[in-house]
């Protein structure tokens, strides 16, 4: 049976599938002539359309007998380490155990072979979501393990270097002037004086097209607004969590806090319509967590508490989203942590030999090229051999993409430099433990924030070697400075390191 010509198929492929050594489920070297008639089995049998173009090749898309638009965000998955020579004939039958699907889009080369991953949407979130529960670390073959993640269009892009006076209405109406489909405008304000923002915002558009437009549009250099130049990038979606384990979250996230304003004040805060209802406190600068005893409770409070003023400050109250701590996906993908209260690095403690955490916030949007935004691939820790005659070009480290920097020293680096801030400077302190060890600790300067009330950071933890307090000290001032848009990914490149570092075993000051 002839191979199913597809748009953007050429006669290479068929060759290479013809010479390659790969096998299928059962072990056999399969032809381009057999995997086309697989193909067009597979839509005889479904009465699925198939089609090539653009480097990927979409099944369904709408499925037969569809009526009405596709389904809502959160329908579609992203689907990890698929074996090179598995097709849709493999795939859409596994697929199609956590429901009906919409559209299988599967990325090809040029050669025949598939690129290693897919996009599979379903009818209902619900599908999505049962889809990530059973399928995630799916054997699909003997010795090989898929990764399913919730994949989302991504609308939302990160500004930065925006002036701290301008108001959300300002920056609002500015980018409605240069770009169109903009939704809504983000903005936090600064940390120590409630009146200016913290010179970013997130910029909402209604569709992932009109982000993406919008993008090209603020390229630095090209359009400055107020006089000045403007930071442009994606921000990732918010993490989503599904309805059920949402349904179980008893933790409040409590953001625009006054640095001042205490634990205690605000569990008493949050005790004052149910006395007793909290357990604890969790704060960070400017944003804290509020761990209740029973849900409903949290609710309840929640919905009391939301834009009240504590200590003259209006502060924005949301459930906290919790970590999927069954999820194996970052085994693969080395990928972001999930934000939650108690989920940052895990530190062996001296004193109760017991897992502590730094802590950070429940939502945070991570700055990352592309349209969809699985974790970020792991980051290749090799090293090649220099061949004579092998050309190399002088290249800025700041025109690298984040995912080639492995440590938290180079991420804040760069995060100071887009910006325009100056590098952050380390001093080192250090004591000694009562059983006669050196302890080291380092605190970070960034002159260039001085108008805070804080442009120092210093870790309430102590180290055994210099790199490892340093490393502790750029990661405690990153989630400082920038919890809603920072470079969360760099900690799960290190989550492994840290547990792994025999000689890193902070001690309480």
């Amino acid at each position: 049976m002839p191979w199913p010509r597809l748009p953007g198929d050429s006669a290479v492929a068929d060759m290479h599938e013809e010479s390659k050594a790969a096998a299928n489920g059962c072990g056999k070297i399969r032809s381009g002539a057999q995997n086309g008639a697989a193909l067009l089995a597979l839509m005889e049998k479904t009465g699925y359309s198939m089609v090539q173009q653009n480097g990927q090749r979409k099944f369904g898309g709408p499925p037969p007998g569809w009526e009405g638009p596709p389904p809502p965000r959160g329908c579609e998955v992203f689907v990890g380490k698929i074996p090179r020579d598995m097709y849709e004939d493999e795939l859409v039958p596994v697929f199609e155990r956590a429901g009906k699907i919409y559209e299988l889009r599967l990325m090809m080369e040029f050669s025949g072979e598939n690129r290693g991953y897919a996009f599979v949407m379903y009818t209902t979130k619900e599908e999505a979501q049962l889809a990530i529960k059973i399928l995630n670390n799916y054997e699909i073959r003997p010795g090989k393990f898929i990764g399913v993640c919730v994949s989302l269009d991504n609308c939302r892009l990160f500004i930065g270097a925006i002036p701290k006076d301008k108001k959300k209405e300002e920056i609002l109406n500015e980018m409605k002037k240069v770009t169109e489909g903009v939704v809504d405008v983000i903005v936090y304000p600064n940390a120590t004086d409630k009146t200016k923002n913290r010179g970013f915002a997130f910029v909402e558009y209604e569709s992932h097209r009109a982000a993406a437009m919008a993008r090209r549009r603020l390229i630095p250099g090209t359009f400055q607004p107020w006089g000045h130049t403007i930071q442009v990038d994606w921000a990732d979606p918010e993490k989503v969590v599904d309805e059920e384990t949402m349904q179980r979250v008893k933790v409040l996230y409590v953001r625009n806090l006054m640095i001042s304003t205490t634990e205690d004040k605000i569990k008493a805060e949050f005790n004052k319509f149910k006395p007793g209802v909290v357990e604890r406190v969790k704060k960070l600068r400017d944003y804290a967590f509020v761990h209740f005893f029973h849900r409903e409770d949290a609710v309840a409070a929640m919905s009391i508490m939301n834009g009240k003023c504590i200590d003259g400050a209006s502060i924005e109250v949301t459930l906290a989203k919790p970590v999927n701590k069954e999820s194996s996906w970052k085994q693969y993908f080395n990928g972001q942590i999930s934000p939650s209260s108690e989920n940052l690095l895990g530190f062996p403690n001296k004193e109760d030999g017991t897992q502590k955490s730094l802590g950070k916030p429940a939502s945070l949007s991570v700055r990352l090229n592309g349209q969809h935004s699985p974790s970020p691939p792991e980051v290749e820790r090799s090293t090649y051999p220099i061949f004579p005659g092998i050309k190399l070009t002088p290249i800025s480290m700041y025109s690298l993409k984040l995912s080639h920097f492995s440590s938290a020293v180079m991420h804040l680096d760069y995060f100071c430099h887009k910006n325009s801030w100056a590098p952050p400077e380390y001093c080192l302190y250090s004591t000694t433990s009562q059983d006669g060890k050196i302890l080291l600790v380092y605190k970070v300067l960034i002159s260039s924030i001085a108008d805070d009330s804080q442009s120092y950071f210093m870790p309430e933890k102590l180290c055994t070697t210099v790199e490892d307090a340093k490393e502790l000290a750029a990661q405690f001032t990153l989630l400082h400075l920038a919890p809603e848009q920072a470079y969360i990914t760099l900690l799960s490149l290190n989550a492994a390191w840290w547990d792994s570092k025999a000689n890193c075993t902070p001690y309480l000051v």
